[in-house]
């Protein structure tokens, strides 16, 4: 074969090595442009595969995060509006107390009056407006069917943390005071201190009503720290996942840079020598000079 202008061995070997250079290049650039040592699943089939399940997980704790991150701000605002209804009904009871004195001018006794029932209807308007998109659980009232909300703990869905519903909207008329601890509002919202009779009445109710409120909001702080808890614990695991899928399919930089370099020269060495098996056949023709 060495001898004829048909069949070129040389030529042949040089193009599939250099075919084989061209192959190597493309591969290198592609882990290069993508910074993926496994892009395609046609790189490597079985760790595709697994890298595509656990990217899968992940999207699905960025739902579980979205959902804790909903619990969050709406336990945020309930603790908010909760803790000014207790600075709310620590004033009240202040005016209570100031009313219930019996030496107490009828003169101040109205005044302490008009203050605790222009507090004691802030109340109502704190809680309606405990709202966080369409969340609001110190309003027990309008949830009475539903004691808590449930969010999202996991990435199948099967596990949930919960956040407690509380009510601290004022009875509807006058309530009745309990013994400490109190399990209930017992403030009404026709309560006043008009005579001082009443507002012993009512400074007792309050007393009662103060440390119930003071109670459940400890109750939702503790479930609010938990789901904060959890969001914290949540975004870590993630963060591991995402490790474990760089470790999986991401290219070393370093590592390609030198390929890079190495099959370039490879390449060239490719190049020029079927250039010169392509020349072979050429000598043949110094067989027919006279």
């Amino acid at each position: 074969m060495s001898g004829s202008v048909h069949t070129n061995m040389g030529a042949m070997t040089a193009l599939q090595n250099l075919n084989k250079t061209n192959r190597e290049m493309d591969g290198i650039q592609s882990r290069i442009n993508t910074g993926l040592k496994v892009a395609v699943a046609k790189d490597n089939g079985a760790i595709y595969n697994i890298a595509q399940q656990q990217r899968s997980e992940l999207s699905a704790y960025d739902a579980v995060r979205n959902s804790l991150n909903r619990a969050k701000s709406i336990a945020d605002v309930a603790l908010a509006a909760g803790e000014q209804i207790s600075d709310i009904f620590s004033q009240m009871r202040e005016k209570a107390v100031a009313a219930s004195d019996a030496s107490a001018s009828a003169t101040a006794r109205a005044a302490y009056n008009a203050d605790f029932i222009a507090l004691r209807d802030q109340v109502a308007s704190v809680i309606a407006n405990a709202v966080f998109d369409g969340g609001n659980a110190i309003n027990g009232a309008t949830n009475a069917a539903f004691p808590q909300y449930s969010f999202l703990a996991n990435s199948t869905g099967t596990l949930t943390v919960t956040l407690p519903i509380i009510d601290l909207n004022l009875v509807a008329g006058a309530g009745t005071a309990q013994a400490s601890p109190a399990l209930d509002i017992y403030l009404g919202t026709a309560d006043v201190l008009d005579t001082a009779v009443n507002a012993a009445t009512v400074r007792d109710r309050i007393a009662a009503s103060l440390e119930f409120v003071n109670s459940e909001l400890a109750r939702l702080g503790a479930s609010a720290k938990r789901i904060e808890n959890h969001e914290i614990f949540v975004g870590k695991l993630q963060d591991s996942i995402k490790g474990g899928i760089g470790n999986l399919v991401d290219a070393d930089l370093a590592v390609e840079s030198a390929r890079l370099q190495a099959a370039q020269v490879k390449q060239q060495l490719g190049t020029q020598a079927l250039s010169i098996a392509n020349q072979a056949p050429q000598s043949i023709l110094s067989l027919f000079r006279q």
